[in-house]
């Protein structure tokens, strides 16, 4: 008689829908999972290491390459856990700012999230609508600070420097004439905050397109309805957070249960599901979409009525003006020393975490009084969520493990740091 065996099968790292860098070795019954093992470490950089061995404003451009799609919720985590350690009080304007641009950050990770989980399961239109859909918001990113990714914008004290009162331009060229060029810079008549209004404007209509595709499509919900679920008494046993954890109908939010910078004086709801499935927690994402869009409304309208300073006085901490600098020999001094030794950080440790598009992202700093970290160690949202891979995937068939690596919505620099 035969013998029946399970036999191991290597999912990645050169698998499309890896995601880049996950090995994950499948124990498969036939087509069925039995078991998943996640390897990890395959981009492994040593973050944290690295940080202590330089200055802490040095490491800010670090946080940036944590989660590549979400720059600048990685830096606002470290910045306020220096900010705490210190002290500093950040301006107003600074603190609207800072949120326009995490929630900004947040419906390009969505978008990116929607545009790979999309063609994973086969809905190839989607990536192409959700790229679209970005590119305007890279161009908000490099107009403050010069980098459509990783942008550094966020200083402890503030933000880097205040928005632009114009856009880039396109200009004409070979491959485009005048004609077009004047069709493309439309929406860039304006400073930087008419330009994120028009596209915020128009962008609802886009995320009803990618519902109209997808949220009764069949294909979707057969590749998507009861696959991966977790209660949610397991969702918070297994350390869930941000969109996994509203998806089991958990309404956890940072923004909302411990509020930082203005969030609390802003409208916003907190979309959670019902039944904790990959279905469920695309609804969640989309929604946030939606909600992040209305909450960059509304900073867009204060910004516009309140002029104001964008980063600290404390001249300790920030450097001096940059047209100070031109023609004073004290302020280039000043901003030669901090961008070159830094500054003390009083002894202590802090911990900082704020609603990352992922989840709770959390940064732990201990000070020992130097212009170095002592240590920093970071809570990165999707290693608690890969962690229950297994859990998730068990039973299902071996497509279903692209569907739940795609609901994770991992992203491998911040689990591997």
């Amino acid at each position: 008689m035969t013998e029946i065996r399970n036999y191991t099968l290597n999912f990645g790292p050169q698998h499309p829908a890896a995601h880049g860098v996950l090995r994950m070795v499948l124990e498969l019954d036939g087509e069925t999972i039995v078991r998943a093992d996640p390897h990890i470490g395959l981009l492994h950089r040593a973050t944290e290491k690295l940080a202590e061995a330089k200055p802490f404003q040095h490491s800010i451009p670090y946080m940036d390459r944590l989660d590549y799609v979400s720059m600048m919720c990685n830096e606002h985590g470290y910045v306020l856990a220096m900010e705490k350690l210190m002290g500093i009080q950040v301006p107003i304007r600074a603190q609207y700012i800072r949120v326009m641009f995490d929630e900004v950050t947040r419906i390009m990770n969505h978008l990116m999230w929607l545009g790979a989980h999309g063609l994973d399961i086969g809905a190839m239109t989607m990536f192409i609508y959700c790229f679209r859909e970005r590119e305007p918001l890279m161009d908000c990113y490099e107009a403050v600070s010069g980098a459509r990714m990783h942008a550094a914008y966020y200083r402890p004290g503030g933000v880097y420097r205040d928005l632009p009162d114009e856009m880039p331009k396109y200009e004409a060229s070979r491959w485009h004439s005048q004609k077009e060029v004047d069709q493309l810079n439309e929406d860039r008549e304006g400073s930087l905050l008419d330009f994120l209004e028009r596209f915020i404007d128009r962008f609802p209509k886009c995320v009803d397109d990618y519902e109209t595709l997808l949220t009764d499509n069949r294909i979707w919900k057969q590749r998507t309805v009861d696959i991966g679920i977790v209660t949610p008494e397991r969702a918070q046993a297994l350390g869930f957070t941000g969109p996994m954890l509203r998806g089991s109908g958990i309404a956890w939010d940072l923004r909302k249960k411990q509020p930082y910078e203005v969030y609390d004086q802003l409208d916003f709801d907190i979309p959670i599901g019902t039944n904790g499935d990959c279905y469920d927690r695309y609804l969640v994402r989309v929604e946030e979409m939606r909600q992040s869009a209305k909450i960059i409304k509304q900073c867009i309208t204060w910004l516009k009525a309140n002029p104001g300073p964008v980063i600290a006085d404390d001249h300790k901490v920030t450097p001096p003006p940059r047209a100070t600098i031109k023609d004073d020999m004290e302020s280039l001094i000043h901003h030669f020393k901090i961008f070159t030794e830094g500054y003390s950080v009083p002894e202590g440790d802090a911990y900082a975490a704020i609603e990352h598009p992922k989840g709770e992202f959390g940064v732990y700093l201990v000070s020992d009084g130097a212009n170095k970290p002592y240590r920093l160690k970071i809570r990165a949202p999707g290693f608690a969520h890969l962690s229950a891979m297994n859990e998730m995937v068990s039973g299902h068939m071996l497509a279903d493990v692209v569907a739940v690596i795609g609901t994770q919505d991992i992203v491998f620099g911040e689990i591997d740091r």
